[in-house]
């Protein structure tokens, strides 16, 4: 693979280099051009549709990404060439041969087995639920008004309007919202470590168990922002209880799909269980909080 995004790249050099000045090259320059272009593009998805699926939909899917975003890149300097005139190396050629280059470069950084593949989706997914909830605790850290960096205007109406501020029931429902919120970090968190520390590649069974962990915890970030979107005032405190459900059952899901695989030895198996009877826990005090709206 990292033979083909290289000669790739060379093509595409090749290619923009052709035609960024006068005089156009022959018919039979371009014809072979056009030829090593297209099998330096036929060779990459050659090699992509050769990675076998048992090694992984997760790693599967990351090598389609970094291979679509080079067709892609290979097709809009194609395209960009053929809109513009041939005087000068205008700056979309320059930019769409960069673009090329750079989509080439990331097979470097490609995870090489699904373990790699795994720990590189479960770190992302982190990476989304710690930037919403440290949005969310800088909006209730702001005071009443979770509003109050937007400016008024019309649409909004005064900044006295009480659909902008939070009730003091809706405060002790945040509260177990955002125990939900970080328990969701503590899972994506502790699943990383143990996937980095225990995950193997070695039969189907784990590579299988991987991709399942994955594709789960994928849900949760999702998940974390729907429930925080539900948060903010004017609150509809049933929506809230909706999306906090959904989002414990996900959570509630990852940690079992995690305590029945090969990531789990007994030695980790405590926080399973704490984390398991903290979503429980958060659960049933959004439950007891919103009774009443049912």
């Amino acid at each position: 693979l990292g033979q083909t995004f290289k000669v790739t790249s060379q093509e595409a050099t090749k290619l923009s280099l052709a035609f960024s000045r006068p005089p156009l090259a022959s018919a039979e320059d371009c014809q072979k051009l056009s030829e090593d272009v297209q099998n330096a593009i036929l060779a990459v998805a050659t090699v992509y549709y050769w990675l076998p699926k048992g090694q992984g939909t997760t790693l599967r899917k990351m090598v389609r990404d970094a291979t679509t975003e080079v067709v892609e890149g290979v097709i809009q300097l194609t395209e960009t060439i053929l809109s513009a005139p041939l005087e000068s190396l205008s700056q979309e050629q320059l930019i769409s041969t960069g673009g090329v280059w750079e989509a080439c470069d990331q097979v470097s950084s490609l995870p090489r087995d699904n373990q790699a593949a795994v720990v590189s989706s479960l770190a992302a997914c982190l990476g989304v639920v710690k930037d919403a909830l440290e949005e969310m605790e800088h909006a209730l850290v702001e005071g009443e008004d979770p509003y109050s960096d937007i400016m008024e205007d019309e649409e909004l109406g005064f900044r006295g309007n009480r659909d902008t501020y939070w009730s003091e029931a809706d405060r002790k429902l945040l509260s177990s919202c955002m125990g939900l919120m970080k328990a969701s970090k503590a899972c994506l968190k502790k699943v990383l470590g143990v996937v980095k520390a225990y995950g193997k590649t070695d039969s189907p069974d784990q590579i299988a168990q991987l991709d399942d962990l994955a594709d789960t915890a994928n849900e949760i970030s999702p998940s974390v922002d729907e429930l925080a979107l539900s948060m903010y005032p004017p609150m509809n405190q049933l929506a809230v209880r909706l999306n906090a459900a959904k989002l414990a059952s996900v959570l509630k899901k990852v940690l079992e799909i995690t305590r029945t695989s090969h990531v789990c030895p007994p030695s980790e198996e405590g926080w399973v269980q704490f984390l398991t009877g903290a979503v429980d826990h958060n659960m049933n005090k959004i439950k007891n909080f919103t009774q009443g709206q049912l």
